[in-house]
């Protein structure tokens, strides 16, 4: 169920209006045949949306529908803040962050998930953004709890889909990293960041320009580089062209289209791709 919300389907029906694979996922998994004539594409992905949410087997992609619907579109806007999927910290991968007036990351831990990992990845996330949050399922709470510092805010994602706060975080940039950050961004974003905060970037060869980059940026202090980030990412990573996009499309489906990149030329024929008959769709394969 999880392929249906995969990045490479809605490439597919973006790009070229139709998507084989989806059309292969729905013969495979059967619900096809649960759908009339009367529906379309989008049913199919409201369907695998619900299996993904039944109780002890949430899967991460229900995470994270719960916070672009809640936080990121309830709480913000695309106008006002920016998104971060699967973000590179170290030799962890956020999975989801938030830029607003601050950066903040929740890492999900689902009903399938360990927690193995968890304060490693709590202490690499704490050096890049100012507030850490951890969302996980009712089990998972005591164990989240007992293990991650008490800065780190701890959500529940009741059976209701409903985010419940357990423990706010604290907002801490102080205690940010201007290296780790740096590492983490892209070379042009880091010196629009070092412009941003006033540090003027010497013309080298691009041989040198990461080695001098990294040697201004750990010169930064830790708000600073805090700042720059959410700044520059805010304008670097902006969704505000996906705005008309995401409205169109079910729900179901608004999380992994803020995370691929599509052409302004191709929203209509994604939004008439899952608006096909699943007749018509069953052809793509």
């Amino acid at each position: 169920m999880s392929r249906f919300f995969a990045c490479s389907v809605i490439r597919e029906m973006a790009s070229k209006g139709r998507s084989p694979l989806l059309a292969r996922l729905a013969k495979q998994s059967g619900l096809v045949d649960t759908l009339s004539q009367s529906q379309r594409v989008y049913n199919l992905f409201d369907k695998a949306f619900s299996l993904l949410k039944r109780d002890g087997s949430r899967h991460e992609y229900v995470y994270k529908a719960a916070l672009t619907q809640n936080i990121l579109l309830g709480r913000h806007s695309l106008q006002t803040a920016s998104m971060l999927n699967e973000f590179r910290v170290g030799n962890c991968k956020a999975d989801l962050a938030i830029l607003n007036g601050m950066a903040t990351v929740y890492e999900i831990k689902s009903d399938r998930d360990s927690l193995a990992r968890l304060e490693r990845q709590i202490s690499a996330y704490a050096n890049v953004f100012a507030k850490v949050y951890v969302i996980a399922a009712e089990d998972h709470i005591p164990g989240v709890v007992s293990c991650v510092p008490e800065h780190v805010g701890v959500l529940l994602l009741n059976s209701r889909q409903q985010i419940s706060t357990l423990r706010e975080a604290v907002g801490r940039p102080e205690h940010t990293s201007p290296e780790a950050i740096f590492d983490c961004v892209r070379t042009i974003e880091a010196g629009l960041i070092l412009r941003s905060c006033g540090v003027s970037v010497p013309a080298v060869p691009n041989t040198q320009l990461s080695f001098v980059l990294r040697e201004l940026f750990t010169r930064l202090t830790p708000h600073e580089a805090h700042e720059g980030m959410v700044r520059v990412l805010k304008v670097t990573r902006n969704l505000v062209p996906l705005s008309d996009l995401v409205e169109r499309l079910p729900r179901s489906l608004q999380p992994v289209a803020l995370t691929v990149t599509i052409r302004k030329r191709d929203h209509e024929r994604l939004v008439a791709a899952v608006n096909t008959p699943p007749r018509d769709a069953m052809a793509w394969a």
